[in-house]
Formats: structure tokens, sequence, C-alpha cells
């Protein structure tokens, strides 16, 4: 999908308008990781840099400076262009690509950063920066505000008051716009191949590993940047460790497989559960606690609509989850107190839901004023109940041992209710059970 240039535009001039004319916010891309001495980690951006920016390249800035004159509003610091160095790592966008393809107002190369900013944020009285983000940046960001601080009595220039921008952006992040909803449908749409594939490929001696290779190739050859956080293939009790990635064990007959597995497109993420067993047919009890699940699962997402608190959609969950587990013989006593005396957590030890968009666990307050925040139209959410009979649930009766269940699905919140935006991969027991034939 092609960057937008102006989607980008708008939400910095959101930001703009939030932080208001006497203000300046710096954004810096995320550093190189090194993976094993002159190795690096494929390169990540910033999720906060690349929203604002589209902007992939590392060693760059963003700075933004509301009613700068001469229209400087976007400034963009970025690597020069450099042959020896494209020769082994790629074309650079360079200071012409920063403004012809990224829409800065001004660029400049990055060794010119110190000399800009102190001139640039100098006239401004209060400086938005995420300190402690990055901890080479974070030093660079204490050594401007020292020189600043020590210029101060004698030219009274220099900003006064360092905010946090984290507050004003994450709350944008998490209103997904169109061009965002489009790149999530897409990273969905690619899940959906990936774990249809997985279904169809599970059987009795193969590894968890294969399954990963096979997901990780999905992804990839359907175009998405590769897994969007490391996938958990887990057989047998293995599905019990909430986040096992060890993915190494050989299924066996009578295993469930409990997959977690999410592709990224366009730095959007999805975030998938299907379980179901390696063979063809659940056994009674795995059919018992799966389909518990799955009824607490569509209960959370009916109860999902403008208005209703986030916290309700865990609650609609956990009440089916506990008056099952108590009919199951699983738990004992009044459903009442056991949900208030979190006498489950044993065999349910999450939450049912959280914020997905550029992070899969996305950015955006949970609370508003120490009161579980409205839902509203444009918030993406996943619903993902589960019950897991493992090591911890050491009171259970032992003829449910191993047997782990997650159903998990990608919800965006609409103006008449939801929609549910991964609903084309199975998970009813037929429709599974129809996909695997």
């Amino acid at each position: 999908m092609p960057f937008d240039r102006d989607t980008a535009a708008r939400r910095r001039r959101a930001v703009m308008d939030a932080i208001g004319p006497d203000a300046a916010a710096v954004f810096p891309a995320a550093p190189v990781a090194l993976r094993s001495n002159d190795v690096e980690y494929r390169y990540r951006q910033d999720n906060d840099f690349y929203y604002l920016t589209g902007f992939l390249e590392p060693e760059a800035v963003c700075v933004l400076l509301p009613g700068q004159p001469q229209s400087e509003e976007f400034v963009l610091f970025v690597q020069p262009r450099d042959p020896d160095r494209e020769t082994w790592t790629g074309l650079r966008a360079g200071v012409e690509g920063a403004t012809e393809r990224y829409g800065a107002d001004i660029a400049y190369t990055v060794d010119k950063l110190d000399e800009k900013i102190l001139a640039y944020v100098g006239e401004r009285e209060r400086l938005y920066c995420q300190m402690g983000r990055h901890s080479a940046f974070t030093q660079r960001l204490l050594s401007w505000l020292q020189q600043w601080q020590t210029q101060r009595p004698r030219s009274g220039r220099g900003p006064t008051t360092v905010i946090d921008p984290s507050e004003i952006l994450h709350e944008m992040r998490l209103f997904k716009d169109p061009a965002e909803l489009a790149a999530m449908r897409r990273a969905i749409a690619i899940a959906a191949e990936a774990h249809t594939a997985a279904m169809r490929a599970v059987r009795p001696g193969v590894h968890e590993y294969e399954i990963e290779a096979l997901l990780d190739y999905t992804f990839r050859h359907q175009g998405g940047w590769g897994p969007a956080y490391p996938s958990i293939v887990a057989s047998g009790s293995n599905a019990t460790i909430l986040h096992y990635v060890t993915n190494d064990r050989m299924m066996q007959a009578g295993d469930l497989l409990l997959i977690d597995a999410g592709a990224e497109f366009d730095g959007y993420c999805a975030d998938i559960t299907r379980t179901y067993p390696v063979e063809t047919d659940f056994t009674d009890r795995q059919r018992e606690i799966y389909e518990l699940v799955l009824r607490a699962q569509l209960r959370a997402i009916e109860a999902i609509r403008p208005g209703i608190r986030f916290e309700e959609v865990h609650h609609a969950a956990l009440g089916v989850l506990v008056d099952g587990l108590v009919g199951l013989g699983l738990l004992c006593g009044s459903p009442t107190e056991i949900i208030e005396k979190e006498l489950y957590k044993p065999l349910y030890m999450h939450r049912t839901s959280h914020w997905l968009g550029l992070d899969v666990h996305d950015v955006g307050k949970y609370k508003i004023n120490g009161e579980s925040r409205v839902l509203e139209p444009g918030m993406v959410l996943t619903v993902e109940p589960g019950i897991y009979v493992g090591h911890q649930a050491r009171d259970a009766d032992p003829r449910w041992a191993g047997i782990g269940v997650r159903i998990e699905d990608d919800v965006l919140v609409t103006e008449s209710g939801h929609e549910v935006l991964s609903a084309a991969i199975p998970k009813t027991i037929e429709d599974v059970t129809a996909a695997r034939a």
C-alpha cells in the first residue's frame, strides 16, 4: 500500500494544533538494534515516528514547529545520500526524498541536528518529547536542555517546560483512520490465509516449528512484512503456557493445537488465535472446554458497541466462563463469589481484550479518570477468552489436565455496533472441521 502523504500531514496537523504555537515536538526514529557482534536485526521503525512521517529509515528525527515562519512547520532530519553506504545497505531518501516523497517542509542531513534544533526549539516555551524512549536520543535531549538552561539567563530563550506527547499522540492512534483500517484489514486477510493453511497442514508427527514456518512463509508470500509478534504454535500441554514460543514439540494424536499468530502489513498488526485438534475430532472433554470458550467469546463480541465500557467486554466473557467452569466441576462455589475473589484465575489468568494497531498491544488508555473508558467508533480491540488447565491449576480434576483453549478475533467498533474483522477464519467446530477436510 503506497505511503499516503495527505494522511500523515493530517496527523501532524492534529498534533501541532494540540500542542499550540508556543511549543515544539521532537520525535526520533528507532535506533538500529544489534543481534550479535556486527549483525543487525531487521530494522523496525518507531511506531510514533512512523505514524507521523511514514519514513522507514533509521537515524532520522521529525521536528514539528506549529506556526513556524516560511512554512517550515515539519522539519525532517535524515541520513545523507552516500553511494558507498548505499552499496551495502540500500538507497536512502536523502534530503530531496524527505521533501519530495514524505512532504517535509524542509529537510537537513542528520549531522546538522544539534545546530538546527537549538535554533528552532530555542524560540519555543514548551518542548514535547518522549524522554527515556530511546536511551541515546534521551542523552542528546538532556544535552540540549542543559544548553538552553545555561543560555536562558542571558538570552531569555529556550523551552522552560518539557512535556511527554504520548497522551496526545496515543489518543489519536487509538482511533483508526481509513488508511489504518485498510492496512489492518489487509494484515488480517493475510493472517486468515496463514491460519487456514496451517489448519490443512496439521497432523500427528508434524513439529510445531514446521507450522510456524508455514505461517511465516504465508505472511511474506502474501505481501506482509512478516509476523506481527513471535507466533505461538502450542500443542498438547504447551497450550496452557500463555506466551509459549519455543515451538519445538512434535504433535501427537489426541493433542489440541493452539495457534496465536498474526501478520504485519504496512506496520499494522493482526492478532488471531485458533485452537483445534491435531487429528480431526475433539475428545469429549476438549469439546466441552472449546464450546465453553467459544460461547464466552461470542457473548463478549455481542456486547461490543459504542457507549459500553471497555471492562464490560471482559465481564461478559468472564461470566460465561465461570458459569461453565462451575457446571463442568472445574470450579466449585457461587459464580458471584468466584468472580469477586478471582478464584477463576488458575484457569483464566488474563484479560479478554487489548487495543490493536501499529503495536499488537496497542497504545491508548483503558481508563479515564479512574473509570473504564467508553468504547467509541474507530477503536479496534481483540476478544480472546481462554481456559488453561495447566500446572497452575493444581486443584483441577486431573482428567482435564493439559487442555488449553483460546479463541481470538479482531473487532472494530462501528457507529452501529461492531465488525469482526477476522470473521473469515473458521472457529465453530463444524467450520474448522470442514476447513481441514
